[in-house]
């Protein structure tokens, strides 16, 4: 009797299949996990990140509901499905978190974020700087005769692109709140 010469990893329907189905590439998510408003939650949520070595690019936390005492934290993270799946599946662990939920991949969500900009500068830079301002819908919170300081609310990218022209033109200080976002329809 012959032996069998099947080719390891041959088809995708192969009993013997033992290709990798992981993917390396990175994306980006955005998670919700709505918590017990109570000491030390936040610190165990952000534990767990730090103790495997995940990077958190925002993070926001608030009460959303007083008399039911539960926050809602929002944080924005970067790994593979593989790291994000493992993310989701640890903070559902953990005792005073109620609700996980990956907005990234549950559908459309709206994310937006706040930021303020003090641009220091004098003459055409200063008109420049308001110009552009104009163009993002900027707001003007404060102003000396050597600086501006802006409002901007929109998406991370608006944010970073506002930022990115206010740069030239003087950015000397910039202070962001961090992505909060919600899922969209019901």
């Amino acid at each position: 009797m012959s032996a069998l010469h099947i080719k390891k990893g041959s088809t995708k329907h192969s009993a013997y299949n033992l290709r990798s189905t992981f993917s390396d590439a990175e994306e980006t998510h955005t998670i919700a996990v709505l918590v017990e408003n109570e000491p030390g939650v936040l610190a165990r949520v952000i534990g767990l990140f730090s103790g495997r070595g995940y990077n958190i690019d925002s993070l926001t936390v608030a009460e959303v509901d007083h008399l039911g005492h539960l926050s809602r934290i929002t944080i924005v993270t970067t790994g593979t499905p593989q790291v994000i799946e493992q993310i989701k599946a640890q903070l559902g662990r953990i005792v005073p978190v109620h609700e996980v939920h990956d907005l990234t991949a549950e559908g459309g969500s709206v994310e937006r974020e706040l930021a303020l900009l003090k641009v220091s500068g004098v003459n055409d830079k200063r008109v420049e700087a308001l110009r552009l301002a104009d163009i993002f819908r900027a707001q003007v919170v404060d102003s000396t005769l050597e600086s501006f300081v802006f409002q901007i609310t929109g998406t991370p990218e608006k944010v970073d692109a506002f930022a990115d022209l206010m740069r030239p033109l003087g950015l000397s200080e910039i202070a962001r709140t961090g992505v909060a976002a919600l899922a969209r329809g019901l």
